[in-house]
């Protein structure tokens, strides 16, 4: 490795970050994560630090996970690569299948289509909902319905039915026929609304009117995360994704749970969708399935999808899609691997108890600190945390006031992240009691810093 001097004038230089201002990068170098263990992180100057990211969401298992490395090693010696298009697959891929089909029954999914990652799943997930209703004779079901301040992704069509502008407004026009309805997020909605289970009424009954606005008929599908992440970690009431489904049902609109975040454990249960209750017609999923070491993904698909594209007879059932690594080797024994230690670990239980302590530390920080307008969590190892200038007035936090208190977090020994006025915390499922007390305290020193 080149030493700390180069790694330093270097940063930023020959290449852009994804998310970031290119401007701002220079000007603001990012830090340089060198090595990680267990769950924390170590930068180029040898500050190691409690990674409240969780890399991205995906690394449910800590940096140490020697199972998945292991299996990621044999495999390369094995095989490194092979396509699964048509005419050739190979042994990773068809165990991964079934034992995928195996943990996502409870949720009623039993087919696997492979991806590169999360944008990619999505993208397969709003292809093969258009495929599905043209098999079925209803060609004109075509267009997507989604909610405000939902993250999709990426591509073209993930972009297209996310809800959040700065995700949007540069790469417009985007895919037509794509709408949106308000989230269940009570702190901020256009009805003004601050009781969750109210709030969730009042947007299902905006989603009713929207579909009777476009017409049941030309819609494919509703797609939506069993809690919001990338859009500020927004929990819904109870029931608002079982009205989602009931609804879809009634009007023949499938619905896809996008679980590249939530599935495998995050919630405090093993998918989001069974965290309320729902068995969504697809699931896209990625980051934890290799636990980041790879990447990888998978939509999981429904029963009466499978016989619907299974049992056509007029080739219109033939998926003119793919990626060159769908299904790739490594990353398929680095999954197998990944969901047998995620299960022997029991995740879920020490998310959602570490879930429950940091989002009570949350809240009394709240007390504390006038600068914290809302805090959101509840549901597993996923909080976040609105900053505001005033909360009467709900104005936003300056972004010089939050990036200082991001840098003395992270010296007091914490990466957390900031996106917009939210600060989005997402460790490792593998975080103990002790760790979160120092994610808690890093964030209590650096509110104290900036107060």
């Amino acid at each position: 490795m080149k030493d700390s001097n180069f790694l330093k004038e270097h940063n930023a230089k020959s290449l852009w970050h994804p998310m970031a201002h290119p401007g701002d990068s220079l000007a603001n170098p990012p830090a340089i994560i060198t090595s990680a263990q267990g769950v924390k992180i170590t930068d180029v100057d040898g500050h190691e630090v409690v990674d409240a990211v969780g890399g991205l969401w995906n690394v449910n298992l800590g940096f140490s996970c020697q199972p998945v490395k292991d299996a990621i090693a044999a495999q390369l010696d094995v095989l490194p690569y092979y396509s699964t298009f048509r005419g050739t697959t190979n042994d990773q891929v068809i165990q991964l299948a079934e034992e995928l089909r195996k943990f996502f029954a409870p949720d009623g999914l039993t087919r696997a289509f492979f991806t590169s990652g999360g944008s990619d799943s999505v993208e397969t997930a709003l292809r093969l909902a258009r495929q599905y209703h043209k098999i079925r004779g209803e060609e004109g079901r075509t267009k997507f319905l989604s909610l405000k301040k939902g993250y999709h992704g990426t591509h073209m069509g993930g972009a297209s039915v996310n809800g959040n502008a700065n995700f949007r407004t540069q790469y417009e026009p985007l895919l037509p026929g794509c709408h949106h309805i308000p989230a269940p997020y009570t702190y901020r909605n256009p009805f003004n609304e601050t009781g969750p289970e109210r709030l969730a009424q009042l947007c299902l009954q905006a989603l009713e009117d929207e579909i009777a606005f476009q017409g049941a008929g030309t819609i494919a599908a509703f797609i939506m995360e069993p809690v919001l992440g990338a859009g500020g970690v927004i929990p819904p009431h109870k029931s608002f994704m079982p009205g989602v489904r009931e609804i879809c049902s009634k009007h023949g609109i499938l619905l896809i749970a996008d679980e590249v975040i939530t599935a495998f454990g995050r919630t405090g249960s093993w998918s989001g969708s069974r965290h309320w209750g729902v068995q969504p017609d697809m699931m896209a999923t990625a980051k934890a399935i290799t636990n980041g070491y790879f990447p990888f993904g998978a939509v999981m698909i429904a029963d009466h999808m499978t016989e619907t594209f299974e049992k056509d007879t007029t080739g219109k059932a033939a998926i003119g899609h793919g990626y060159t690594y769908s299904g790739h080797p490594v990353g398929a024994a680095a999954a197998l691997a990944c969901l047998a230690e995620t299960q022997r670990l029991n995740v879920p239980e020490n998310a959602a108890a570490r879930g429950a302590q940091i989002h009570r530390g949350l809240l009394a920080l709240q007390e504390k600190y006038e600068l914290i307008g809302d805090v959101r969590g509840g549901h597993g190892l996923m909080c976040a945390l609105e900053l505001v200038s005033d909360r009467a007035t709900k104005a936003a936090v300056d972004k010089k006031t939050i990036g200082k208190l991001q840098k003395v977090v992270y010296e007091a020994g914490a990466m957390v992240r900031v996106s917009g006025p939210n600060i989005i915390l997402s460790p490792p499922l593998v975080l103990s009691d002790g760790e979160a007390a120092t994610i808690l305290s890093a964030l209590d020193a650096g509110f104290a810093a900036v107060s």
